[in-house]
């Protein structure tokens, strides 16, 4: 028997802006799958719907990522396409496997043969880069970084000094709650002459990218940031 396929679906990166960011093809693939391995149950339901699913929602089988995933568990999240079902994997926002859950479900269905297609669709890191005139020839991703203020500010002078050396923009995110502390500590640790773009709840209404040196932040206003998903990216002269 033929194995499905694992499809990649990036979703958009603001719940009321979902429909829009979608691209047709995407939605069309979305709409003949009736099998999902997903963040969060709810919020994935909620998802489907919008973008137009013809199914009952009741019908679809709609499984969640368990925090821990161990070889068995992978294999039963991936029964459905080794039986010759196609298979949406979907994270909460963006790109399922970048700087969201997923790698290991992906990883897995390498292993069991099972095709694995990425579909097109918003990512905040390459928006973000697209849109703060940083090099996007060297970059990377740096995820989360250190909670802890002293740590924080230490892997940030890190950060600093490689993006110097090297010419590379360095990316990285934070839970939305925290973005202010986040913006202060990169103030404060970081040259004048480096550069930082703020790019906020991108593919949103409330969409906002910026890129000035640490100097000329300090001399502008707060751009507002609570609880809205950010990337930052630095470029060291």
């Amino acid at each position: 028997m033929a194995t499905g396929t694992l499809y990649l679906i990036p979703v958009g990166l603001g719940p009321s802006d979902v429909a829009s960011t979608q691209p047709a093809g995407v939605a069309a693939v979305l709409g003949k799958l009736d099998c999902f391995i997903v963040e969060r149950a709810k919020t994935a339901r909620a998802e489907i719907k919008r973008l137009g699913h013809p199914a009952a929602i009741q019908s679809l089988t709609i499984t969640e990522l368990p925090e821990r995933l161990d070889g068995r568990t992978l294999d039963e999240l991936l029964a459905p396409a080794r039986e010759g079902r196609d298979i949406g994997l979907m994270s909460e926002a963006g790109c399922p496997a970048v700087a969201d859950p997923g790698a290991l479900v992906v990883r897995r269905a390498h292993e069991r043969g099972i095709r694995v297609a990425p579909m097109v669709g918003p990512s905040s890191l390459l928006l973000g880069l697209m849109a703060s005139g940083l090099n996007g020839q060297s970059f990377a991703f740096h995820g989360y970084l250190p909670v802890a203020a002293g740590e924080r500010t230490q892997r940030i002078k890190q950060l600093e000094r490689e993006s110097a050396k090297l010419q590379r923009t360095q990316l990285f995110i934070e839970t939305p709650y925290r973005n202010d502390a986040m913006f202060d500590a990169l103030l404060q640790a970081c040259e004048p002459s480096t550069l930082l773009c703020v790019a906020r709840a991108l593919t949103t209404s409330d969409e906002w990218v910026s890129t000035r040196s640490i100097g000329a932040w300090k001399k502008s206003s707060r751009p507002d940031l609570a609880r809205q998903p950010t990337v930052f990216l630095l470029l060291a002269s």
